[in-house]
């Protein structure tokens, strides 16, 4: 199968190969490091005696962020490296800025074809692997297996299209996935399904969504007063914020702001596109509706406004805290994957998220029974929801917003129960190389 994909994934490249091309242009900061994607990995220092080499990819921002506490307690250790590399420009820039330090380089991750990745795993010469979340590349897995490198899926977890692909080609998928060594599931119900697939029971853990010890910087007074200002949202003016929003979606919260205005209701709006390079649809959409807004991209806004646009990347987490009530994007129809929640509950707001959160779908469900949040089934359903929880005093909102953050806390230990797995593994990769 493995040389299947390999004479399959030469024309799927050079048919996708302009898409991508425009997508990468669109989004920026891609020319450096290019060569990357092609093995040409930066020189590396020597290796050392008794430091073990990791290898650890990330592919954005969102799992950029989780896997701080992880690499700050490896790089620690004193007796591991970590070359670190990502799949996308922000999730390589936010890398640079916050990782520097911890590694011994930072780049991107090959395009998975054999004289890539061969040349990338040369250059690198790990003596383990770890790729997070949904990573699952057959090519990079293969190399691992041939190395005999123990490769670890960390944070892993299925959404419901691949687990349904997958098993509908099971006979194919599984001769390439069996190389993950390890897989270090971020819920039970992702355990499941990885052993379901073929995985050996004793080869799958269930540790936590590592996501959920996320440490996020607390706004003093001053500092929330000068983002508001800086964004042109009003003191006192309860916030909607439409968190990691896909196409659709802005619309959706623009006709929810509408309908609190016509209740009488004073809000404000502020919209964080998933994408900052959509910020022109975004524009579009918002110049349409007849509401003043500000983008955030273009300074400090002069004048407070109807609807501020936090279209940067790096900075969700700060404008989260200065919400009232999160919608959580990508899930309302057509879209059917979901946004993380994480991040509003653990800051303690009151979530709002349509039906569709199968990336996501053991903490939504967790989330909405608990009380922590509500699901919107559609645009009509989110305007009620807001209107009903942004009316002053809510008691609701409160108690949506105290079960959230309590959720959270009895949810946090994954970093621990991952850190722990790796450390067995480590130890696996010194009792077999000495």
């Amino acid at each position: 199968m493995l040389w299947f994909y390999r004479v399959l994934f030469v024309p799927v490249l050079l048919i996708a190969a302009p898409y991508y091309l425009w997508r990468m242009r669109k989004r920026g900061g891609y020319r450096a490091g290019f060569g990357q994607r092609f093995g040409a990995v930066e020189a590396l220092p020597a290796t050392r005696a008794g430091v073990r080499r990791i290898w650890l990819q990330a592919v954005s921002v969102g799992e950029m962020l989780a896997i701080g506490p992880v690499l700050e307690a490896l790089a620690k250790r004193g007796d591991v490296e970590i070359y670190l590399t990502t799949t996308t420009s922000t999730g390589h820039a936010l890398a640079c800025e916050r990782y520097r330090a911890l590694t011994i380089g930072i780049g991107y991750f090959p395009l998975d074809w054999w004289l890539f990745t061969a040349r990338a795993w040369r250059r690198v010469a790990p003596d383990l692997a770890i790729l997070t979340e949904g990573e699952r590349w057959p090519e990079f897995i293969a190399q691992a297996r041939r190395r005999d490198v123990r490769l670890i899926a960390l944070n892993g977890r299925l959404s419901d299209r691949s687990f349904r692909r997958m098993q509908a080609w099971r006979g194919a998928v599984w001769p390439l996935m069996r190389g993950i060594t390890r897989v270090l599931a971020c819920s039970e119900h992702d355990a499941t399904r990885f052993r379901e697939l073929g995985f050996p029971a004793g080869a799958v853990s269930t540790t936590g969504n590592i996501k959920l010890d996320v440490s996020i910087p607390l706004l003093t007074a001053d500092e929330k007063a000068a983002l508001r200002g800086a964004l042109g949202l009003v003191e006192g003016v309860p916030v909607l914020l439409g968190s990691s929003t896909w196409p659709g979606e802005e619309a959706a919260l623009v006709g929810a702001l509408k309908t609190l205005r016509a209740k009488g209701i004073s809000a404000q709006l502020l919209l964080v596109p998933r994408h900052a390079e959509r910020r022109g649809e975004v524009e579009a959409v918002l110049a349409e509706s007849g509401l003043s807004f500000h983008l955030r991209s273009r300074g400090d806004a002069v004048a407070p406004v109807d609807v501020a646009v936090g279209d940067t990347t790096g900075e969700l987490r700060k404008f989260t805290q200065l919400a009232d009530l999160v919608f959580v994007g990508k899930s309302l129809p057509p879209h059917g994957e979901g946004q993380t929640p994480v991040e509003a509950a653990a800051l303690g707001r009151a979530i709002l998220f349509g039906p569709g959160m199968s990336n996501f779908r053991p903490i939504a469900r967790e989330l909405a029974q608990r009380g922590a949040a509500r699901i919107v089934a559609d645009e009509t359903e989110l305007a009620v929801a807001a209107r009903e929880l942004l009316e002053e005093n809510s008691v609701e909102r409160a108690t949506m917003a105290g079960a959230a953050q309590a959720w959270h806390r009895a949810n946090q230990g994954a970093v621990g129960r991952s850190l722990a797995a790796l450390d067995e593994e480590l130890r696996a990769v010194e009792s077999t190389r000495g």
